[in-house]
């Protein structure tokens, strides 16, 4: 088999996860990471692959630091079938260029616009028009989430129209000692809030509207929604849907799953590497149905929800895997995802693992 040569530039809190998730399936090859750090950041994957600097100045800085630099990106760029660019919000789209005079597949993330490349991401909603593009953009972790979700009940013919309220994690918690929210909230100054209209890129049909606030904690969103339903059903109807989607697992405040922070500490427990969470976290005890209304709230790990999406848009952009179903069975069994985390016996899904 020839695999994939995969490139990542910027090894943060996605590309670090994203390089992992590379290293972990039997198609790809992780030919290298490019930086312009120098600091514990890009020194704890030392010896794990090549290291290369994003720019003239970073190699200067890092050979300084008595790291070993394979190159620059140029360098990198040139072994490499894709890159994944996951370098702090709006400087992908500066990086496009290069991207461009290497030939390369290229991936970003969903702080970058819609615009830039004219097509955004989900791998159960949109797979099959990402094939053979030169580029998407992976979209943000609470606009997945919110595709996901909302998706599974369109496919099912169930939803009219979504109203979600979100509660965003004030900032990544290995920076929570440069400032943040504490003993407050701070709403979003418009309605919609942005992950509406960017569901809408993967969705078009999407009937949603979202309201957001930043909260006072480091870990996680929580997301609540009112749901229009297109006709009187059961809860079990929405559950069923809920469960037939891939990434979609239920967690239980009767197992003591109360709060956001249990959630997290439960998938150090499962053995997650960095805690992770990939899946949508819907509590199953809180999807409430009346008539043709349905309510539901569920948990979404920003750190970590996106990178099996990055995973399958390598695929698609490359070809490699003819269908959603086909690269989302892969990532989801090499990642160890699941559908309930708890469940003695848990049963295997088109495009999901246990």
């Amino acid at each position: 088999m020839n695999k994939t040569r995969v490139a990542v530039n910027g090894y943060g809190v996605i590309g670090k996860r994203v390089a992992d998730a590379v290293l972990l399936q039997p198609d790809m090859e992780l030919i290298g990471v490019a930086d312009i750090i120098t600091d514990w950041r890009i020194r704890s994957a030392v010896g794990r692959f090549p290291l290369f600097a994003s720019t003239a100045e970073a190699r200067d800085a890092m050979g300084q630091a008595g790291l070993t630099i394979s190159g620059d990106l140029d360098d990198l760029l040139a072994q490499a079938d894709v890159v994944v660019d996951a370098t702090p919000k709006h400087v992908a789209a500066g990086n496009l260029p290069r991207y461009r005079a290497a030939g390369v597949k290229v991936v970003l993330q969903g702080g970058e616009s819609h615009d830039t490349t004219g097509h955004s991401f989900v791998a159960q909603a949109n797979y099959d028009s990402a094939l053979g593009r030169d580029m998407t953009r992976v979209v943000s972790c609470n606009t997945t989430s919110i595709v996901r979700v909302l998706g599974a009940l369109q496919n099912v013919g169930l939803l009219a129209k979504a109203r979600g309220v979100l509660i965003r994690r004030a900032t990544d918690p290995w920076e929570s000692h440069l400032g943040g929210i504490m003993n407050t909230m701070v709403p979003e100054p418009k309605i919609p809030s942005h992950q509406g209209p960017d569901a809408r890129t993967v969705l078009p049909d999407l009937d949603v509207v979202t309201i957001a606030a930043k909260g006072a904690h480091t870990q996680t969103h929580n997301h609540y929604w009112t749901l229009q339903l297109t006709r009187a059903a059961s809860r079990e109807e929405v559950l069923a849907a809920l469960r037939a989607a891939p990434r979609i697992a239920f967690i239980r405040m009767a197992d003591g799953l109360v709060a956001l922070n249990s959630t997290i500490e439960l998938m150090k427990d499962l053995g997650r590497p960095r805690g992770d969470m990939w899946e949508v976290a819907v509590w199953e005890e809180l999807v409430t149905v009346e008539g043709d209304e349905a309510y539901l709230t569920y948990q979404v790990y920003n750190e970590a929800i996106v990178v099996p999406e990055t995973i399958d848009a390598i695929r698609a952009l490359t070809g490699t895997a003819p269908d959603a179903v086909t690269s989302m069975t892969m990532t989801d069994s090499t990642l160890g995802m699941r559908q309930d985390f708890l469940a003695e016996h848990l049963p295997v899904l088109s495009g999901g693992q246990p």
